[in-house]
């Protein structure tokens, strides 16, 4: 294992950290699967897809996690947190249960999963971790400032976005059931919370105020689109009904959805393929 695969604070030396975790064996491939602690954080990094070779299983994957894990324990401190990376690889329910259960084994706790997989994220997310999914392609291709950024396929999610949790996503976030105080969720496209929406929403993430938040009960921590933010009122109206944040040159507004054909901006967003300036 590379000297710079881990770093702590412990008293040992980086070269006799490196010394004491067995590398693979020379008659076995080597997966490259590395452990990284930065700022309190474990980075567990899974190879890509494009980094295996054929002869390579899952087997052989979790055979090499779990030498890691076991011959590095001493070096990070107990109970961290761990942000798995894990890349293009296809991951399932049962995967990440068996590799969360492995961090236990050793005191550390899975927290967020990082991945541009469609699937990978939906399981992760069902399962109760923080996802960050990011494309696959954006990396790879150069473009101006001005060019149209580049969005994801919608991600859909059945479930309750608890305390804690952040979804993060390059395209549009669909989230049937509710978003509870302390959970985040930040889209590069819309978010449509068919539920309570009463944690933090961020569409349009970095740059695109055209972008929408939809809920069936608007009860937001925050709001954000693009660099716009607003707080809900502190006083909630007397009964909710289905709503739409969205930005105009006064900045985010929020709407009944029954009114979605009388609200200018509303109507011009509905437009397909309508472009609206601020």
């Amino acid at each position: 294992m590379n000297a710079d695969s881990l770093s702590t604070s412990s008293t040992l030396t980086t070269q006799e950290k490196a010394d004491s975790i067995p590398d693979t064996p020379a008659d076995r491939p080597k997966l490259q699967i590395r452990l990284k602690q930065e700022d309190g954080v474990v980075k567990l990094i899974l190879p890509t897809e494009a980094q295996t070779p054929a002869s390579v299983s899952w087997s052989d994957l979790w055979e090499q996690l779990q030498q890691r894990l076991q011959a590095g324990k001493r070096f990070w401190q107990p109970l961290a947190m761990v942000h798995l990376v894990a890349h293009d690889r296809l991951l399932d329910a049962r995967q990440l249960q068996a590799i969360a259960d492995a961090l236990t084994d050793v005191a550390l706790q899975l927290q967020l999963v990082c991945t541009s997989r469609r699937q990978t994220a939906v399981a992760a997310a069902t399962a109760g971790y923080s996802v960050s999914q990011q494309s696959a392609i954006a990396p790879l291709i150069a473009r101006s400032h001005d060019a149209a950024p580049l969005i994801a396929e919608p991600i859909y999610l059945q479930m309750t976005v608890r305390s804690g949790m952040d979804i993060r996503h390059q395209g549009t976030v669909i989230i049937m059931g509710d978003v509870n105080p302390g959970g985040e969720i930040f889209a590069a496209g819309d978010i449509i919370v068919w539920g309570r929406l009463r944690g933090i929403a961020h569409a349009g993430y970095p740059n695109n105020p055209q972008c929408l938040i939809m809920a069936l009960q608007m009860e937001p921590t925050q709001l954000r689109i693009a660099d716009r933010v607003a707080r809900a009122p502190e006083t909630p109206p007397p009964q909710f009904e289905p709503e739409i944040a969205y930005v105009t040159p006064q900045g985010i507004r929020i709407a009944r959805a029954i009114d979605l054909k009388t609200t200018p901006y509303l109507r011009e967003l509905a437009l397909p393929g309508s472009q609206r300036s601020d």
